[in-house]
């Protein structure tokens, strides 16, 4: 299976380097309506078989131009929601950034701890799997995914044999920006990232905070 990853399209949050994972959340900015229209041509070399969004706005309106060029359904599911920012909610602060980042990216290591007012590594890691599962057991072959930075990065550093947890700490991913993971025999492996291939040890990482801004 082909599972492409996707960071919804520009938000005010992200403008604004604010965290907002409460839902439904913020709307697109006019760059992110424009990034969303954009997103049918970068994938169409892609024969999807299903589109995924979750519960917040953002990602469905991102998904929305793509799922209407494909004829598809937006299949919503909370469990591929962003990481609850819980007591950082609405920082838009260097440090609040860089404490959260820390905490979830110790979730490879230790998913039993928890973001004060959140969640747990497992819980987060539990209900992206069964979303993942779910496409997964429906046999389909190619499978869009519209989710949220931290999440994706989470998932992967905790699923993909390729990357670390180091790789995903560091390793941005930009406003529709993409991660191509396929599923064979044996684990997930992650083939690109924001359209550069990666190799089995990863290539070159790259610093990004949870609003997707470089730190």
């Amino acid at each position: 299976m082909r599972l492409i990853l996707i960071r919804h399209a520009q938000t005010t949050a992200n403008v604004a380097y604010t965290m907002n994972t409460v839902i439904p959340g913020p709307e697109l900015t006019a760059l992110g309506q424009r990034q969303a229209e954009a997103l049918p041509a970068a994938l169409a070399d892609e024969k999807l078989d299903a589109i995924y969004a979750s519960t917040h706005r953002r990602t469905e309106l991102t998904a929305a131009p793509l799922a209407a060029e494909r004829g598809l359904a937006v299949n919503v599911r909370g469990g591929i929601r962003e990481v609850s920012a819980g007591h950082w909610e609405g920082a838009s602060d260097r440090a609040s950034h860089t404490a959260f980042l820390n905490l979830v990216f110790g979730w490879p290591s230790d998913p039993t701890t928890r973001v004060p007012g959140g969640e747990s590594g497992q819980e987060v890691l539990q209900r992206f799997d069964d979303v993942v599962d779910e496409a997964v057991r429906s046999g389909a072959d190619t499978v869009a995914m519209v989710s949220h930075g931290i999440s994706i990065r989470i998932w992967l550093a905790c699923r993909a044999a390729n990357l670390t947890a180091r790789d995903m700490a560091e390793r941005e991913l930009d406003n529709t920006g993409m991660a191509i993971a396929e599923l064979d025999d044996g684990p997930w492996r992650v083939i690109s990232w924001a359209g550069l291939p990666i190799g089995p040890a990863g290539d070159e990482p790259h610093d990004s905070g949870p609003a997707g801004r470089p730190l």
